[in-house]
């Protein structure tokens, strides 16, 4: 599994840090992959979505192997986030600040999910973030949805109080405008293009954020996910809803930033492609 177009290698600018975010949807089932993609890519920093494990039953061994310290949140079953770092992990943080929580239909009670955790890895403190996807508009996994949003962005606030380098990754399961949908009629009425879902993350920017938007290795728009049906990846008919939200320390000193768009191809791709930010602090 190789990127398309090879990037700089993160040892070719002094002070480089590669940086990146990728929705895996089971780390178990794409554990040859990310060990590949890790050999190959080499990111001092990912951000791991969807697990799909608990924390004690994260497959360890291999990415250790390849010097990643990992930090993980998970249940089991469904959600679940990660990070893995190879330049240390301090401070680690798992779940948001006030984070609501949720009762699933098969549930008898209400329990908070794992979808959040940071880290503070070199010089960088990063989140990896897995907003609730929030089904349809009127469900209750809406109104969860933009609740853990409104957390989020208090969760945030409270890390810009420290001035160090800033970022919140992951697979915020909105896409930020109509040019970051394939078809904007096809949304119509759909979570995901909402108004409230995009005024969540304007909240987010304007507490001093930039939506760090990659390169696309082919193609016009560098979308991040696509549905497994019906061919769209190969029709290209995607989105771009896992973003990496900088602040302007991070934001102003990218160098690179591309959606590896070959990751998402072969068999038994996760639907969604890694970002990858090269950053030069």
């Amino acid at each position: 599994m190789r990127a398309l177009i090879q990037p700089p290698a993160p040892d070719q600018y002094a002070g480089v840090v590669r940086i990146a975010t990728w929705n895996v949807n089971s780390v178990v089932a794409r554990l040859p992959r990310l060990v590949d993609w890790l050999g190959v890519v080499e990111p001092d920093v990912l951000c791991l979505q969807e697990l799909k494990v608990s924390a004690e039953q994260f497959p360890s061994d291999e990415i250790n192997d390849l010097g990643y310290e990992i930090s993980a949140h998970g249940t089991g079953r469904w959600n679940g986030v990660a990070i893995l770092s190879r330049v240390g992990a301090e401070d680690v943080r798992r779940g948001l600040i006030d984070e609501p929580g949720h009762q699933p239909e098969d549930a008898m009670l209400e329990a908070t999910e794992p979808r959040a955790i940071g880290a503070t890895c070199g010089e960088v403190r990063v989140w990896s973030v897995y907003v609730p996807n929030g089904r349809e508009v009127g469900h209750s996994h809406y109104e969860y949805k933009l609740q853990w949003l409104e957390a989020l962005r208090g969760t945030v606030a409270a890390e810009l109080t420290e001035a160090r380098p800033f970022a919140v990754l992951g697979d915020f399961n909105i896409a930020p405008s109509d040019a970051d949908v394939w078809d904007p009629t096809a949304f119509a009425g759909l979570t995901h293009v909402t108004k409230p879902e995009r005024d969540a993350l304007t909240a987010l920017r304007d507490l001093g954020l930039r939506d760090v938007v990659p390169r696309a290795l082919k193609y016009d728009t560098p979308y991040t996910y696509w549905d497994y049906r019906a061919g769209m990846f190969h029709k290209n008919q995607g989105m771009r809803i896992d973003l990496v939200y900088a602040s302007a320390p991070v934001a102003d000193a990218v160098t690179d930033a591309y959606v590896d768009r070959e990751a998402r191809k072969g068999k038994g791709p996760s639907d969604h492609a890694p970002v990858v930010v090269d950053v030069a602090l």
